[in-house]
């Protein structure tokens, strides 16, 4: 079965030398769950966008409580806990559900969507030649570079390099990238080293498209809010508008006996936190705004007298 960057997280966790023996059955629990959830995910609809929206955002609160929680707060053993930040079976979720969404809501404005919209998509982030005048090397040597990215709408491009002006197939490089329009980073806690790496990401995409957009996504504030208008980020979504738990509070959670003691207070905290669908909704209607941003004519800016 054909599973996505989440998926594939459970089944190397499932496949691990460390994991301990207790809770392989967990997750072998929890891959089933993921089935069903990513099922679910697809099957999802909605009679206004809204509706779809908050119907997907629901399913999305519903299973990530239960990655959270069931799966990770609860073992016995401190394995999963501890090694949350390398395993990423919480924080993958919400990459593994982005793409899903944003093509269903796609598709239900536009009938259709004619992007690729995927997570992990190596996109263009610039093009450089390896040769030199004593040595030419065909098509000038040319090479791309490119970077993976959380979230990306994408089209596929393809480029020819030659010295010949006829591009005969012996002297030509013909090489394949995806052109980034719109992309995005996920992060559970949003610190201020990950803003500033994320400022340097965006300015590179822009200089490499133009016309792309970058929005970053944080689960969590980790930080005093910074303003992006000094930045090349579109914008920052707090998606479930709240803080990161302090580190006096999540030192307890290191072991099973601190997890227990504070179990009730962990599940309160993520219930009363859950993702905003009000945030999901403003990504949507940015990305549904690119989609729809038609060429402008003389005359309708005349008429109304903007542009």
């Amino acid at each position: 079965m054909l599973r996505g960057v989440h998926g594939e997280k459970i089944v190397a966790a499932i496949d691990s030398e460390k994991m301990p023996a207790t809770d392989i059955p967990r997750l072998k629990d929890a891959l089933v769950k993921y089935d069903e959830w990513v099922k679910k995910l697809n099957e999802a609809s909605g009679n206004t966008l809204d509706e779809l929206i908050e119907n997907m955002v629901s399913l999305l609160n519903d299973y990530k409580l239960y990655i959270d929680v069931d799966l990770i707060f609860d073992s016995t053993e401190d394995f999963l806990y501890r090694q949350k930040g390398q395993l990423k079976l919480d924080n993958t979720v919400i990459e593994e559900f982005m793409p899903i969404f944003v093509r269903k809501c796609i598709e239900h404005e536009c009938g259709t969507c004619d992007v690729e919209v995927g997570s992990q998509t190596p996109t263009f982030s610039s093009v450089y030649f390896e040769s030199s005048l004593s040595n030419p090397v065909k098509g000038g040597g040319i090479n791309i570079k490119t970077k993976d990215q959380d979230f990306s709408m994408s089209r596929k491009l393809y480029l020819r390099s030659s010295y010949d002006p006829e591009f005969k197939k012996e002297k030509t490089v013909t090489l394949e990238t995806h052109l980034g329009y719109v992309l995005s980073e996920m992060k559970t806690n949003l610190d201020k080293t990950m803003f500033q790496e994320a400022s340097a990401t965006a300015h590179d995409i822009k200089l490499a498209v133009t016309g792309a957009k970058y929005y970053l996504l944080c689960d969590f504030l980790d930080m005093t809010p910074i303003s992006t208008t000094t930045t090349d980020i579109d914008e920052i979504l707090i998606t479930r508008k709240a803080k990161r738990i302090s580190s006096n509070i999540r030192s307890k959670f290191s072991t099973s006996t601190g997890r227990i003691a504070k179990r009730e207070w962990y599940v309160d905290y993520l219930k009363n936190n859950p993702y905003a669908t009000d945030i999901f909704k403003r990504y949507i209607g940015h990305i549904l705004s690119q989609l729809n941003n038609e060429e402008l004519i003389e005359e309708s800016v005349l008429e109304v007298g903007y542009f």
